[in-house]
């Protein structure tokens, strides 16, 4: 293609298991251990169909990035895609937002990796533990990429280990192999609590909509493999096979144990602040559930604050590279680091963390909603630059599009709309109103930034 990217000029030192565990890995955290439960209190077993439409939306979504970033990977990834696509002021604010949403939502992480270890250690105080957290991360990631890809790579093996071992005991309990509180005979547990307490469907269709609002955002995450294949020996080939091998794995892991939970326990017996899979476990008679899953979760949430920052350093220094953010920016380490990309990012991530601690129901409030449909926002500005791109590709380089998006232009079309209908009932929830609209007011405000760019540009 005309107007190629420059070399990538990072380290190339992630392997492809790196990347096709990070793919794996990447999105199994804190949201699916934890916060499944809130969506099978509106669905019911109706959830099932809940994480089958946010999982095939962000399947899709991942096929489409997975083809630009094979056709042409960057550090920068779908901002890059963007900014050809669609011209500088797009890559500038999907890059900027995109940068926003992991700086703050690693605050979220790290205080709650802290709230666990201070559970366990209590002669330690939370902000002690995010110091650590904060600290240890930082060095791994200042040291070498393949530090960040050995962390993620046992990080996300703990994480998918432990959903299969789930799978596994959950399947010999339906088929009665196991015997459970509620089923000591060890008879096959059948459809009872699928059909029963009101029905598959027992909040209607309306329960399974409120539910895909519930668990889209906890397929966040899924981004930084096409981040991090530009860092790796071959990125087209590395990111086609880390995309290929994640998405139908990834649906896999959340549906089968949606699957598993909701047909071993009635639904109306989940907890909204209660993980199901403890539920689960305990119900099955695993000794020390509850602190078996906390040991899960606690990995999740320190794996995704790793993933985090490597993503937000990647994508500043792919801003700087371009002119979008200070040139200081893009000093690398002898080993291939963007160190003073990555200090940047932890620096505001520390900022982050203290407006957390100090003010978690006012403050830091705020940013999180800002933050809240920031995802979606990138997932529609994906779509839209690859419906531009494809054709282009096509014309100048058909031989670099070695993963092709299913059913093109249609589907993406359809995913377009489908995003556009979760904003919607997300504006017609009580709860979500507020995220669309702050999110909306930070995308504003990225989106004025860079139209004054443009206008300075173009005057000098």
């Amino acid at each position: 293609m005309h107007d190629a990217l420059p070399a990538e000029p990072l380290s190339h030192g992630l392997k492809q298991r790196h990347l096709t565990m990070l793919g794996l890995g990447g999105v199994i955290g804190a949201g699916l251990f934890v916060g499944s439960g809130a969506g099978i209190a509106v669905a019911g077993p109706g959830i099932v169909v809940s994480y089958l439409i946010a999982g095939t939306l962000a399947m899709l979504v991942m096929r489409m990035l997975g083809e630009m970033s094979a056709a042409m990977p960057a550090s920068g990834s779908f901002s890059v895609h963007a900014e050809r696509a669609m011209g500088r002021w797009a890559g500038f604010s999907v890059g900027w937002l995109y940068w926003f949403l992991l700086v703050v939502v690693l605050a979220v992480e790290a205080t709650g990796a802290a709230r666990i270890a201070n559970g366990w250690v209590p002669g330690v105080p939370q902000w002690a533990w995010v110091l650590i957290f904060m600290v240890v991360f930082t060095a791994a990631n200042l040291a070498a990429v393949k530090n960040f890809g050995e962390f993620e790579f046992w990080f996300a093996g703990l994480k998918v280990l432990a959903i299969v071992l789930f799978l596994g005991l959950g399947l010999l309990a339906i088929l009665g192999v196991l015997p459970t509180a509620s089923n000591p005979s060890g008879e096959p547990v059948g459809m009872t609590n699928l059909t029963g307490q009101g029905g598959f469907l027992p909040n209607g269709w309306e329960g399974v909509v409120s539910g895909v609002l519930a668990v889209v955002f906890a397929f966040g995450g899924l981004e930084v493999v096409t981040i991090a294949a530009a860092e790796s020996d071959d990125p087209a080939r590395a990111v086609s096979r880390a995309v290929r091998s994640a998405v139908w794995r990834i649906l896999f892991f959340y549906v089968g144990s949606m699957l598993v939970i909701v047909t071993l326990l009635p639904w109306t017996a989940m907890n909204p602040g209660q993980s199901p899979y403890v539920a689960v476990l305990d119900s099955i008679g695993v000794r020390s559930a509850g602190q078996i899953m906390n040991i899960v979760v606690f990995v999740a949430l320190l794996s995704a604050l790793n993933a985090n920052l490597y993503g937000s350093s990647r994508m500043v220094f792919s801003l700087a590279e371009r002119g979008e953010a200070p040139k200081g920016l893009l000093r690398i380490s002898g080993g291939g680091v963007p160190r003073r990309a990555v200090l940047a990012s932890v620096a505001f991530g520390f900022v982050s963390v203290l407006l957390n601690l100090k003010w978690p129901d006012s403050v830091f409030q705020y940013m999180l909603n800002a933050v809240g449909a920031v995802l979606l926002f990138v997932w529609a500005l994906i779509a839209v630059s690859q419906l531009r791109l494809r054709r282009r590709i096509e014309r100048e380089a058909p031989e670099t599009l070695t993963l092709r998006m299913w059913g093109f232009p249609w589907l993406t079309w359809t995913v377009l709309a489908a995003m556009a209908a979760v904003l919607v009932l997300m504006l017609t929830d009580d709860v979500a109103r507020p995220q669309v609209l702050w999110s909306a007011a930070a995308a504003a405000a990225v989106l004025l930034a860079a139209g004054v760019r443009e206008l300075i540009a173009r005057r000098g």
